[in-house]
Formats: C-alpha cells, structure tokens, sequence
C-alpha cells in the first residue's frame, strides 16, 4: 500500500487515480473539486461545512437526519446557562450506560483498536485533553492546565512542552477517575453558570499549542466540549459494538 505522511497535495490535479478502498485520516479536502466521479459505499466523517454534491448542499439534509437518529443532539447546542447545565446532564445520561458496558470488559478489550481508530480507552483519554483544552484553558484560564494522561489530537500541533505522557497505557478505572474527577469541576462551574457569563466574550490562556490565540465566548467553550463528548461518544459505542460483533 502506498502511503502519504505529511504530504502536501495542495492544488494537485488527479485523473484517473484509482483510490478504490484508499484511507485518508486528517487530511484537509477544503476547496475540493470532485467531477466525473464514481462514489459507491463511501464513508465520511469528520467536519463538513458546505458539501455540495450533484448541485445540491446536503449538509442540512445530513444534520437533520443526524437530529432525527439522535434527538439528544437537539439538548447540546445551549444559548443559555440553563441549557448548558441541561446539555452537560444529557451528556452525563449518556455517557453512563457506555461507560458499565466497557466496565465489563477485558482489559485488552478496551485497549483494543477498531480499524485504526483510537481504543475505548484512549476515547477517554482524549475528552480528558478536550476538557483540559476548552475547559480548564479556556475558560478557568489556568496556567497548567492538562492532565498528563490526556491525549491530544493527531495533526501537525506541538503538545511535547504540555507535560503529557503519550506513551502511558492507563486502565479503563484510571482514567475513568480523571473523567469523573474533571466532570464534578466543570458541573460545579456549570451550577454557577449565568447567562453574562455564557456569553462572555475571554482570550485563550497564552503560550499554549491549542486552540490559537483568539477571542471565544463561554459559549463556544462549552459548544466544542458538548461536540467532543457526543461525537467521541458515537464512535466508542461504533467500535464496541464492531467488537461484539467479531
């Protein structure tokens, strides 16, 4: 298999290119054209703004259905702090059947990886960083903000300086404790939520690799970790499901 890492493409013209069963993860398709195409049993996932196909923009028709098959979806996106509070439990609702389902399962299991995807246990991991990321940087403003068993997304963005052990192999109870640990703070500030505060307008903590320094209400904040948990959500319960299957 041909493989491309770190590759710029950019502008690059492709005529007939078999890319039958090809793999792209973390790759940036912004701007592209795509004509005379065959598309058949094609999966996508990831964030789409704008996805015109045969003339017609499908993302509305796409997160419409997504509302449809998941009406929770509808609870995360709060324009109060009522609704914040609200999106937070039904996230929590979510979340716990999840979690005493991957609490019957081997340690091996939940350490397993479904096609290249990250483990139930790096899931976890990952919306430990999220939190550190938009919670405890970006709003609580905190200088030392990450955990050291959270893990950053892959992508070109430096995290070596931020104290975070990439190569720890935590138990499922381990990190399930950080989670809970992290969650009992942010509900905390949540329960103190008001609506000035929601939609007050901060600057990223400086000197961090993420997110780039910019100006961000509490709103927005909280939107990404609302994302992060449902999406990181669907795909753990995806994968545990493939497991059960095999």
């Amino acid at each position: 298999m041909t493989r491309f890492d770190n590759a710029d493409l950019s502008g690059a013209v492709f005529r007939e290119v078999d890319l039958s069963r090809a793999m792209f993860r973390e790759v940036n398709f912004s701007g592209a054209r795509m004509r005379g195409v065959y598309l058949s049993d094609v999966d996508i996932d990831g964030h789409i703004d704008r996805l015109r196909i045969n003339g017609v923009d499908v993302l509305p028709l796409v997160l419409a259905e997504l509302d449809r098959v998941y009406p929770e979806r509808t609870k995360l996106r709060p324009t109060t702090a009522d609704g914040a509070r609200e999106a937070w439990a039904t996230v929590e609702a979510m979340w716990a059947p999840t979690m005493a389902r991957a609490a019957t399962l081997t340690d091996e299991e939940v350490h397993r990886s479904v096609d290249d995807e990250w483990s139930f246990v790096d899931t976890q991991r990952h919306l430990v960083m999220a939190m550190d990321i938009w919670f405890r940087a970006g709003i609580l403003a905190e200088a030392q903000p990450f955990h050291p068993l959270g893990l950053p997304f892959t992508g070109d963005v430096d995290f070596s300086a931020m104290g975070l052990d990439l190569t720890a192999r935590p138990s499922l109870a381990e990190i399930a404790q950080v989670r809970v640990d992290r969650s009992a703070v942010f509900k905390s500030y949540l329960d103190g939520l008001t609506d000035d505060e929601f939609h007050r307008e901060r600057m990223s903590t400086p000197g961090l690799p993420w997110p780039p320094a910019a100006s961000r209400s509490t709103q927005k904040c909280l939107q990404v970790i609302f994302n992060e948990e449902w999406a990181h959500h669907r795909f753990a319960v995806r994968d545990l499901d493939a497991m059960a299957a095999s």
